[in-house]
Formats: structure tokens, C-alpha cells, sequence
């Protein structure tokens, strides 16, 4: 199974492109599935043979039934505590309750039998934060309800009187549980040599920076990008001379955004599948993710030189510390504490720099740590 994820700056035309690589891939007898989060996608768009399967991410319906749903398993407790349970018709969506939905949505992409599954995410800043969550939220649950405190379950009523508090239900643990396996198959997902993250641009003045913090956030994930779509361009060769104008000016904003595929301004709304036809990005090789790699610099340097790709990046922005077996890294608005290769672990951080996107760590070998030789 293929994913492409789509995203990019908000009005850049992202759901359209989606919709498009969608349609295109069921025109050619691939099994699609299309996931969207926009209620307002023409039904015209996939009218006639070779038809994706659309999914509308409902976020309020899918946050009512997690409420209710917990409101149940946790019934003796919140029965103890007095509290009034809530009732379907008196439940509002929370602002953030859309990205879970999406993840849910994203897990049950993953149990399908799909030949390509095309996601039309939210703008590039929420898309990458959706991205890292399945991580993140695995990683707190390690560290707030560890998975070798279930092996003390028969203990739990004397350790109880022992410490003179209550011990964590077993409903909780089990809940914790479901959670990582459903968050591990999203992230086994996103993380999938096969899924790309295609993003899709109006070259202006604005597109540019947009999409260097949209690449720094994806890089900071390890996810392979695409080339950017360049969306709604306009004919370079044309007689009125406000129109070329605004070509040239296109043209000029276009050279900014590195390797590109262009789609043309149809001069409408695209209504019809035939529209959205030609709008289809080009097919194209699955693109690969960046390697971390560590370069063995002791004989020369005395270091390990730990190399990060992070194109997008700049060092104003940038942030690093050391925790543990961890590196926090920080990019712009992005944050990831991501697992130090083994060799490294028993090092110390003694430098790094950013040169041409590539982020240079520099750990030099700890004496009391590294195994030594005869």
C-alpha cells in the first residue's frame, strides 16, 4: 500500500490536488481510498467509472463517541465522585479534537486492503504536528504508565495499603494498552518506506518561507517529500499584458521553491472529474526518506559525527539538549526527542553546526563509558 499526505500553505489548493491524485490512481484500477477532512468537496468530482472511496473525517461525531465511550468504562469511578455523566446532544467538539480524529482515521486506513490511500491534510504547520503525534503520545505513555508496572497487577491491593494511596485501575492500563497498539499502527503507517508527503504551493510572496518551515517540520519526522506541486499557474505567453504580468511575477516566486511540478489555473472551480483530471500531478517514483547516519571520526577528529538532514532549517531557530539517551531537537515551532543511536549513547555532546541543511552533532566518546581495548 501506497500514502501520499498531502498538505501546504492554507488556499494553496491542497484538497483539489488530493482529489486529484486520488481520482487518477482509480482511473488506473488501483483500489483508492481518498481521506478528507473538508465538508464542501463537489460531488461532481468523482461522478462516472473508476471512483475512489471517500472518507469524511467527521471530528465532532468521533469525539461524542470517545467521551461516551470513556464516560462508560470509567462509570464506577466517576459514580464515586458524584459526577453527572453527559449526554450526546449536550457534547461540543474541543478545538485539537480534529487531529485525533484524524489519527483514528489514519488507523483505520491502515487495517484496509487499499492499493493507495491519499490523505488531504490540514495546512502544513497542523499536518506536521498531526504527523508527530502517534510518537509523542506513544512516548508519554511510556514514561506516565510504564509497561512493566502490569506485571505487579496481583500486588496492586497490598501495595495499596502499603503506601496508603489507591492504585491506578485496571481499566486504566488496559486503555493505555489499546492506545499504543493503535498509535503504533499509525505510526507504523506514516513511517512506511511507501508514504510521501506531497506539498502543494501557489508560487507568491509568501509561499517560500511557508514551505521552508513545512520542510524543516517534515524533516525533523524523517518523512520523504515529494517535488512541490506549483499550483495554479499561469500561461507564460499571453497578449494581455496584465495577465503576463502576473505570469512573470509567478515565474520569479517559482524559482524559490526548488524541484517542482507544475499545474496549470483552469481559470474556474474545478466542478466536474474531468476538471480534476487535469490537475493530477504526475506519477511518480516513491520518494525516499533522509538518512540520519553517524560518521566514525575518532582516528582523525576524536569524534562521532552524528548527521542529520534538515533542509528548511535556520540556525536562529534551532535548538538542541541532551537527556538522557534523548536528543531533543527543536526546529522553529517543531520539537522531537528522538533516541540516540546506540554508539552514541555512550558519548558526550561536544558541538554541532548547521551547514547547507545538514545538522552536524558532534559527540566525542566518554572514557567512563566506552568500552575500552587491550
Amino acid at each position: 500500500m501506497r500514502t501520499i499526505l498531502v498538505t501546504g500553505p492554507g488556499g494553496a489548493g491542497r484538497t483539489t490536488v488530493a482529489a486529484a491524485t486520488a481520482l487518477g490512481g482509480a482511473r488506473r484500477g488501483q483500489r483508492v481510498l481518498f481521506l478528507t477532512g473538508d465538508r464542501v468537496v463537489p460531488d461532481g468530482w468523482f461522478e462516472g467509472d473508476g471512483r475512489p472511496v471517500v472518507r469524511r473525517i467527521d471530528s465532532g461525531a468521533h469525539f461524542r463517541a470517545e467521551i461516551l465511550a470513556f464516560q462508560e468504562r470509567a462509570a464506577t469511578a466517576l459514580g464515586l465522585l458524584g459526577a453527572t455523566p453527559l449526554a450526546d446532544e449536550e457534547l461540543t467538539e474541543l478545538p485539537g479534537s480534529d487531529r485525533f480524529a484524524l489519527l483514528r482515521a489514519l488507523r483505520d486506513a491502515a487495517a484496509g486492503d487499499w492499493d493507495l490511500v491519499v490523505v488531504d491534510l490540514p495546512p502544513a504547520p497542523d499536518a506536521v504536528a498531526v504527523l508527530a503525534l502517534p510518537e509523542q503520545l506513544r512516548r508519554y505513555l511510556r514514561r506516565l504508565l510504564p509497561a512493566e508496572r502490569q506485571a505487579a497487577r496481583a500486588l496492586r491491593p497490598m501495595l495499596a495499603q502499603l503506601a496508603g494511596v489507591p492504585m491506578p485501575a485496571e481499566w486504566l492500563y488496559e486503555t493505555a494498552a489499546r492506545w499504543d497498539v493503535e498509535l503504533a499502527a499509525v505510526q507504523a503507517m506514516i513511517e512506511d518506506p511507501a508514504t510521501t508527503v506531497r506539498l502543494v504551493a501557489e508560487p507568491g510572496p509568501a509561499a517560500a518561507a511557508a514551505l521552508r518551515t513545512a520542510r524543516a517540520g517534515l524533516a525533523l519526522q524523517r518523512l520523504a517529500l515529494e517535488p512541490v506541486v506549483a499550483n495554479r499557474m499561469l500561461p507564460t505567453e499571453s497578449p494581455d499584458p496584465w495577465l503576463s504580468g502576473l505570469a512573470a511575477q509567478q515565474q520569479d516566486h517559482l524559482k524559490a521553491l526548488g524541484d517542482v511540478h507544475e499545474l496549470p489555473h483552469l481559470g474556474r472551480e474545478p466542478r466536474t472529474a474531468d476538471d480534476l483530471a487535469l490537475l493530477e500531478p504526475p506519477v511518480t517514483r516513491a520518494a525516499s526518506a533522509p538518512e540520519w547516519t553517524v560518521e566514525d571520526r575518532r582516528d582523525p577528529d576524536g569524534v562521532l559525527v552524528w548527521r542529520i538532514p534538515l533542509p528548511g532549517a535556520a540556525k536562529p531557530d534551532l535548538r538542541l539538549v541532551r537527556r538522557g539517551d534523548e536528543l531533543v531537537l527543536t526546529v522553529g515551532p517543531f520539537r522531537r526527542a528522538v533516541p540516540l543511536p546506540s554508539a552514541l549513547r555512550r558519548c558526550t555532546v561536544s558541538g554541532a553546526g548547521l551547514d547547507d541543511g545538514v545538522l552536524r552533532v558532534r559527540f566525542s566518546p566518554d572514557p567512563d563509558l566506552w568500552p575500552r581495548t587491550r
